[in-house]
């Protein structure tokens, strides 16, 4: 086994047994904590911690005892680690708000068809423009009837309203096909929400449940 090995292998006993019977460690780590510890801390691998007697005498200090590589990997690992916990931080924040929002089915139902209704509602004005429009297309088709055998003998004002007609019949049937893609995004949105918060709604009746359970019989006894 090559020199190298056998000094890569005992470094972390080395560390292990820097700890002196009696001794207290202590640094100040990256965030600015003050720890302390009775063996060297390990937060604070990549600076100065020091040793101190029972007294509070200053033994040694020690470190950092991480090469610059070392360091860096371990920068990288702690800045993963917070972002972890800061984005579980957030999606507990949000659960919260979301069981407080919606504290049963009846109350997500209710919000549910508010949005539903809104767009019904949007719609049905739409689809009263679409009706005015095909009355309106059908004057116009009869006033047409006398060109019939050459269409462009026509007045260019009726000419220009039967195209004024025709684009907006288009633009009313394309929102209406967007309100209808706009709600199937919203029942999908609140089925997601809906099984989310089944699973919410069962973690928060565990604890009660499990309380209310009646004891054993030799527990009872």
């Amino acid at each position: 086994m090559g020199v190298g090995v056998v000094a890569s292998l005992a470094a972390p006993c080395a560390w292990a047994q820097q700890a002196s019977a009696g001794s207290i460690y202590t640094c100040v780590d990256r965030q600015g904590r003050r720890l302390t510890a009775d063996r060297p801390i390990a937060e604070c691998l990549d600076r100065e911690q020091r040793e101190l007697g029972p007294t509070g005498t200053i033994r040694r200090q020690i470190g950092p005892s991480l090469t610059e590589q070392e360091r860096a990997a371990l920068e990288v690992k702690r800045r993963k680690e917070a972002e972890e916990r800061a984005r579980q931080q957030e999606e507990r924040r949000r659960e919260r708000v979301l069981t407080a929002r919606y504290p049963d089915k009846a109350a997500h139902d209710v919000e549910r068809a508010a949005a539903i209704q809104l767009l019904d509602d949007v719609t049905a004005i739409a689809e009263k423009r679409m009706a005015e429009l095909q009355l309106q297309r059908k004057i116009l088709d009869t006033e047409m009837e006398f060109y019939q055998k050459d269409p462009a003998k026509a007045p260019m004002a009726l000419r220009r309203k039967i195209a004024e007609n025709d684009e907006g019949m288009t633009e009313q049937r394309r929102f209406v096909g967007n309100q209808d893609l706009e709600k199937r995004r919203i029942h999908q949105r609140f089925d997601a929400e809906l099984a989310q918060l089944r699973r919410l709604w069962a973690a928060q009746l565990t604890p009660a449940a499990t309380a209310s359970d009646p004891l054993p019989p030799a527990a009872a006894r």
